[in-house]
């Protein structure tokens, strides 16, 4: 079942994004009176497809292979090669008769309508959610640091007070792209002195490897001190009260939360005697440790969340910045792979990848932010200078642009086919590599 909540996330997310990149494609030609034969979400490879209908000279329909989305224009070289229709004198209404600089916007349209979607579900959650965070201020106690923290350097209880130079305003800021993509440097606060750690470039390799989970707490660190106890559980029936501060076991500091939890799973279905700070009073408790490693309260919570609220107009360039920044985050991160600082194994993503981040649970805010990352994600893989993409047949416009005559059918037909079995290589690619880490890591 879990699987298949995340599937329909992503066939979901992909839909909208498919069809409104599609429908730019579509407008524009239309625009420019450029006839369109077909408007499929997915392919209808082979001729197969779940169901189709005609509205004027166009074909509507819904494929069977899930892998995208196209138009096919009339008068075009694209990816379902239809040569035949060149080999006839050009028609008015096809692509090949309209100047040049109307092809470019057609090949365009689809790219800058995930640009604008991308900008427009930011400007809207911002909006409607504003901004929800916790101050780095409230951190007292420093973060919990694990694994992959404490190889880089950082350690429990430190205060990580900026990056690159630059106060850190929000806790989360320490999953920011600088810290991702290894391009920042840490002041952090430890022993009453202030060091620097510097984030290391293949960072993300690291993330990759073992997991987001395994560098530090997504909430700062707190005392293990008691807010509710649960009833009929092991805390009631020990005698812990609301208020009390676990402080050790026998001679073992157990003060906060990181450490208590570490202490009962190293110690489940044993009776262990506590003791606990009630008042200005110390006092000794044995307590029974469950089964599955808890003794049963909730502890109070030692931060505080901050809200802001945005008017519609005032935040809209929060969710423009938003947009460019996942933008800018991806092309950096491409740099990485080509400049060999990062392996793409574990830079790349495939349909799986991302349908784990989209989770088993749904959730509106998460569901329209990993939606409109993925707008950006593919505006900026479309307009890459590969042929039988956006951005390739952008290329060969410009050229054709500056060179004052088209490029020649019979190139176009092959740079077509080299790009498609560039596109089909970084599919098998990606795939493989999502089933990888599923499956044998």
């Amino acid at each position: 079942m879990n699987g298949l909540i995340m599937a329909a996330q992503l066939i979901a997310g992909l839909s909208i994004l498919v069809i409104l990149h599609e429908l730019g494609h579509f407008l524009a030609a239309r625009a420019f009176g450029i006839k369109v034969e077909k408007f499929y979400l997915f392919f209808d490879a082979w001729g197969f497809k779940f169901f189709s209908f005609k509205v004027g000279d166009t074909e509507y329909g819904l494929g069977w292979l899930p892998l995208g989305g196209y138009v096919k224009i009339a008068g075009m070289i694209d990816e379902s090669m239809d040569t035949e229709q060149l080999k006839q004198p050009a028609q008015e209404w096809e692509f090949r008769s309209k100047p040049a600089w109307q092809r470019l916007i057609v090949m365009l349209g689809g790219v800058t309508v995930n640009v604008i979607l991308g900008a427009f579900i930011f400007w809207m959650l911002t909006f409607s959610y504003g901004d929800n965070y916790i101050p780095n201020a409230e951190a007292k106690y420093g973060i919990v640091a694990y694994d992959l923290a404490q190889e880089i350097g950082l350690k429990t209880g430190d205060k990580v007070m900026a990056i690159n130079g630059k106060p850190l305003e929000k806790y989360s800021d320490l999953w920011s792209t600088e810290i991702v993509l290894g391009s920042g440097v840490l002041d952090v606060f430890r022993d009453n002195e202030t060091i620097k750690i510097r984030i290391p470039s293949n960072f993300i390799e690291k993330i990759s490897d073992k997991g987001r989970s395994n560098y530090i707490d997504d909430l700062p660190r707190t005392l293990a001190v008691i807010d509710s106890i649960i009833p009929n559980n092991n805390a009631e029936k020990a005698g812990l009260k609301k208020g009390d501060h676990l402080i050790a076991v026998g001679d073992t500091s157990v003060m906060y939360m990181d450490e208590l939890r570490v202490f009962l799973q190293n110690n489940k279905s044993k009776e262990i005697n506590f003791k606990v700070l009630r008042g200005t009073d110390t006092v000794a408790i044995p307590t029974q440790v469950s089964e599955d490693g808890t003794i049963g309260f909730a502890p109070k919570i030692e931060f505080s969340m901050k809200h802001i609220d945005y008017g519609f107009f005032e935040a809209l360039p929060i969710g423009i910045n938003k947009a460019w920044t996942t933008l800018t985050d991806n092309v950096k991160g491409l740099a990485k792979v080509v400049k060999g600082e990062v392996k793409a194994t574990k830079a790349i993503q495939g349909p799986i990848g991302i349908a784990s981040i989209y989770g088993s649970t749904f959730n509106w805010i998460k569901f329209w932010t990993l939606t409109g990352v993925l707008s950006m994600i593919l505006a900026f893989m479309n307009i890459l200078p590969i042929p039988a993409l956006d951005g390739g047949h952008s290329v060969f416009l410009l050229i054709e642009m500056a060179i004052g005559r088209p490029l020649s059918d019979k190139f176009m037909e092959r740079a077509q086919m080299v790009g498609f079995f560039i596109l089909i290589a970084l599919m098998v690619f990606a795939f493989g590599n999502d089933l990888w880490k599923l499956f044998v890591k």
